[in-house]
C-alpha cells in the first residue's frame, strides 16, 4: 500500500486555532455537548457530592429526586411505557454485556449479523470459548446492510437471542429492527437492539416495537458525559434476565440476595451521579429542540456531505444512497491510502478531527471490502456542526484527493 508521505506541501498550510476545530466524530461521542451538561456536572461537583439513595439527609434525597426524574426522561426519549424499564449502566458496552451474560447460559444459540460492533462480537465470543455458545452471523451486502429473512432462517430449536445493530458505526446504515423483531417475535426468540447510533439520532417508540432489550450509550446521540449508559428491559421479561452484577442497591439492605424489581435488580453499587446529572440536562435538552428537529439538521449536514464526498476522485463511499436510510455517519474507503494518514493530515492541517480504522466493528469491513485498505475514514457529524464546516470539509477533501 502506498503511504501519503507527512512531509507533503499540505503540512503547515492550514494553521487551525482551538476554537476553528471541527469536529467530525460524534458516532464515537458527541463534542460539544450542549452547555447545561458542564453547567450541571459542576453544580454538582461543587455544591452536592452525595451520593445517589444512599441518604436520608435533604441534599441526597434531591439528589435522587433529580435522578428518577433523569430516568423518566429517558423513558420520554426512547418512548418506554415505564420509567422502571429504563436502567442505567457506564456506557453502552456494558449495557450490551448485562443484557448478553444476563440472557444466554449453556447450550443457547444466537443469531447476530456481521454489522455488530465488539461490544457485542466479543462478549459472544467469550461466551463461544467459556461454555460453548453458538453463534450465527448474518452477512450485510455491500451497502452494509442485513436481509430481514435470513434471521428467520436462522433460527433454531436452541435459539435464544438475537442481536441487531440499529445503525452500522461504519456505513451508517439503518438495519431492518422492525421486520426482525416481528420474526424474534413470532419464533419466541428473545431481541436486544444495539441503538448506540440511532438513540437521541432517530425518533422511535420503543414500547410500540417488536423490541424485548435496547441498549445504548449516554455519550453519543443522547448528548451527555462518557460514563453513562442506559438499558431498556421489558418489564414483563426482566425475569428472563440474570443480574450481571451484584451489591448494594439502597434497598432492602436486610436481604443478602439481590432485589428483582425494576431497575434496582441491575443497578448495584453507587451510581455515576455526576454523569447523570449531565445525563439528565442532555435529555432536556433533546426533549426541548426535538428528536425529529435534530434528526433534519443531521439528514441536512449529512447529504451536502455526501453530495461533495461522492465527487471525490478515487475513493468509494459505502451506504445506502437515499439519506432516510442512514444516520448521519459517512465512510470513505481508499485503495491507496491508509485512512489513518488522511485523519492525521486533515487534523494537523485543516483542523478537522475524523476517525480511522476498522470502528471496532471488524466483520462489516468485509461486507463493504474495505478491510485490506486498513479500514475507513470516517465522518459523522453532530448537532452542533454547521453547513460552513462541512463546506470547509468538502474543500479539505478536494485538496486532499487532488495532491495524490
Amino acid at each position: 500500500m502506498v503511504k501519503f508521505s507527512r512531509s507533503s506541501s499540505l503540512v503547515g498550510l492550514n494553521e487551525m486555532n482551538e476554537q476553528q476545530l471541527i469536529y467530525l466524530d460524534n458516532a464515537a461521542t458527541s463534542f460539544p455537548k450542549p452547555d447545561s451538561v458542564s453547567a450541571a456536572m459542576d453544580d454538582y461537583n461543587r455544591n452536592v457530592g452525595a451520593p445517589i439513595g444512599r441518604g436520608a439527609y435533604r441534599k441526597s434525597i434531591e439528589l435522587q429526586s433529580s435522578i428518577d426524574q433523569c430516568r423518566k426522561l429517558a423513558a420520554q426519549v426512547l418512548g418506554a411505557a415505564r420509567s422502571e424499564e429504563i436502567v442505567f449502566s457506564f456506557n453502552g458496552t456494558d449495557s450490551l454485556n448485562t443484557m448478553i451474560h444476563g440472557v444466554l447460559k449453556a447450550g443457547d444459540h444466537v443469531v447476530t449479523s456481521d454489522v455488530e460492533h465488539n461490544s457485542v462480537l466479543r462478549p459472544l465470543q467469550t461466551l463461544k470459548e467459556r461454555w460453548g455458545l453458538e453463534t450465527t452471523y448474518i452477512p450485510a451486502n455491500q451497502q452494509g446492510v442485513v436481509d430481514a429473512i435470513s434471521f428467520r432462517e436462522a433460527i433454531r430449536d436452541n435459539t435464544r437471542l438475537i442481536i441487531l445493530n440499529h445503525a452500522s458505526n461504519v456505513t451508517g446504515s439503518i438495519q431492518p429492527v422492525n421486520e426482525v423483531g416481528e420474526i424474534s417475535r413470532k419464533a419466541g426468540v428473545l431481541f436486544l437492539v444495539d441503538a448506540a447510533q440511532t438513540a437521541g439520532h432517530l425518533p422511535f417508540d420503543i414500547s410500540q416495537m417488536p423490541v424485548d432489550f435496547l441498549a445504548c450509550s449516554g455519550h453519543k446521540g443522547l448528548l451527555g458525559p462518557l460514563g453513562t449508559g442506559l438499558i431498556y428491559i421489558r418489564s414483563e421479561l426482566a425475569d428472563q434476565v440474570a443480574s450481571f452484577r451484584q451489591g448494594g442497591t439502597g434497598t432492602n439492605s436486610e436481604e443478602e440476595t439481590q432485589p428483582l424489581t425494576l431497575p434496582e435488580k441491575f443497578e448495584s453499587g453507587n451510581h455515576n451521579a455526576p454523569g447523570l446529572i449531565g445525563l439528565r440536562s442532555a435529555l432536556e435538552y433533546i426533549l426541548e429542540k426535538g428528536v425529529g428537529t435534530l434528526r433534519q439538521h443531521e439528514q441536512q449536514l449529512t447529504s451536502r456531505l455526501i453530495e461533495g464526498l461522492q465527487q471525490l476522485s478515487g475513493f468509494d463511499l459505502p451506504g445506502p444512497d437515499r439519506i432516510e436510510e442512514r444516520v448521519g455517519v459517512i465512510s470513505l474507503v481508499n485503495q491507496v491510502v491508509e485512512p489513518q494518514i488522511l485523519a492525521s493530515i486533515l487534523d494537523e492541517n485543516f483542523g478537522i478531527q475524523t476517525r480511522a480504522g476498522l470502528h471496532c466493528a471488524p466483520r462489516i469491513h468485509r461486507s463493504i471490502e474495505s478491510r485490506e485498505y486498513g479500514g475507513t475514514l470516517r465522518f459523522s457529524p453532530g448537532p452542533f456542526n454547521t453547513l460552513p464546516q462541512i463546506e470547509a470539509t468538502i474543500n479539505a477533501m478536494n485538496e486532499l484527493a487532488e495532491s495524490f
